[in-house]
């Protein structure tokens, strides 16, 4: 079985209960981008089916990064950016970043 599967596999282990809200730590770490691309679909998917999905992801690529609905960004401990993924290169670019 492949790391990815294995992933798979544990968050499915969690969702048989068929709980309002899982808390993921670093859900894609390890695998390479295909698989967290699949990660990050599957976790959609459920988040669609009315499913709340808090995860860390310390260096998503951009098409898993966009994935997801809402980011909170960190720096330092602080929240730096808090909102839709689609719009942080324009507000990084409004702050003259």
């Amino acid at each position: 079985i492949r790391k990815g599967e294995l992933k798979k596999i544990s968050i499915g282990y969690e969702l048989v209960t068929n709980p309002s809200l899982v808390l993921l730590d670093e859900p894609t770490s390890g695998l390479d981008s295909i698989s967290a691309f699949n990660i990050a679909k599957l976790l959609k998917k459920e988040s669609r089916r009315g499913l709340t999905i808090i995860a860390t992801i310390h260096t998503p690529s951009a098409e898993t990064f966009l994935k997801f609905d809402r980011c909170i960004l960190l720096a330092e401990g602080f929240t730096i950016y808090n909102g839709s993924p689609h719009h942080i290169r324009n507000y990084f670019e409004e702050k003259g970043f």
